[in-house]
């Protein structure tokens, strides 16, 4: 028995390294410069902006790979009194209109809409909301998430909250919109995650146990989800199928993405800020994306064969693969 135990393990790893063995080595092949750490990234119409932890939305054009403009946020005083930039936690893009979240005073959150130079204000840091990210459903509502995972959809016309779910009692971590926004992917401290109607919140399914641990980051791309987990586990589900496997890395997995086609995955890796690239199907590791200087914050699939990483420093990275 002890034998055939041993020869079960010893086929494992070697299958294991078949998988890994032809991951190839990439360096970026050009780099942008932020105003400074990325925290959230978003693609519109060849344009990547970038918020950032210097009280600034960066805007890019990635034809050019050229900074084109810079929105400035007020700084902040913290509870020390001392003026310091504001984070900005979250940023989106619908037509001409750009949803900026960032932070404010006493620990609150402001939530605007920045129009032709203009900035209205939809919800004040006076007001003590926890919000972590926030979003455009439509031209006319944001769905936001609270710290405490809380789940709001607010109607920006009427100024009104119209619905409100507790995910859970676990601490939010992040969500994602399908491409067609018709659903929400939530995922948070439980491991656990969750999909929701975006209209009427209404819990349509839940994904468990591939996932022990706090999940930072969740992507959904037609039929998978792809997760980055704090236990060091990628998980991937299959809506089809209702089939699931994770694969497991050296380190915490703070990024994670799915590029279009979701034939591949993205994911951060290890302790060196790299991100592995692996097929969905074979789960084999195909590229690493080395030279990111700090803790990575968002990967993003421009297309099939170019990517984005950024991190908690200024440089963002471009990589494009074979």
């Amino acid at each position: 028995m002890k034998s055939f135990k041993y020869l079960l393990y010893l086929f494992f790893i070697l299958n294991l390294s078949v998988l890994n063995i032809n991951a190839k080595d990439l360096t970026p092949t050009s780099s942008l410069l932020a105003s400074g750490g990325v925290i959230d990234l978003v693609l519109n119409n060849d344009k990547l902006y970038a918020s950032t932890a210097a009280s600034s939305v960066d805007i890019f054009d990635i034809k050019t790979q050229e900074r084109i403009d810079s929105i400035k946020m007020p700084k902040i005083k913290d509870f020390l009194g001392d003026v310091i930039d504001s984070k900005i936690y979250s940023v989106d893009v619908l037509e001409n209109n750009i949803l900026i979240l960032s932070q404010g005073e006493q620990g609150g959150r402001n939530l605007d809409i920045y129009t032709n130079g203009k900035f209205e204000n939809i919800i004040k840091d006076t007001e003590r909301q926890f919000i972590a990210r926030a979003k455009f459903l439509d031209e006319n509502h944001i769905i936001y998430a609270l710290l405490s995972n809380q789940i709001y959809l607010y109607d920006i016309k009427n100024k009104k909250i119209l619905k409100e779910i507790q995910i859970s009692q676990s601490k939010f971590s992040s969500f994602r919109l399908t491409q067609d926004k018709s659903k929400l992917v939530v995922c948070d401290e439980s491991g656990v995650i969750s999909m929701l109607d975006s209209k009427s919140f209404d819990i349509l399914k839940t994904f468990r146990y591939q996932n022990l641990d706090n999940v930072f980051q969740v992507d959904i791309k037609d039929n998978l989800i792809l997760t980055a987990g704090q236990d060091r586990r990628a998980a991937v589900y299959n809506l089809d199928t209702n089939k699931a496997y994770y694969k497991e890395y050296s380190f915490l997995i703070y990024a994670a993405a799915l590029s279009p086609s979701t034939k591949l995955a993205a994911v951060a890796s290890d302790e060196e800020n790299n991100v592995t690239i692996f097929d969905t199907s074979s789960q084999a590791n195909l590229y690493k994306l080395t030279e990111n200087k700090a803790t990575l914050s968002n990967i993003l699939f421009l297309n099939e064969n170019e990517i984005i990483v950024t991190s908690d420093d200024k440089q963002i990275n471009y990589y494009k693969i074979d």
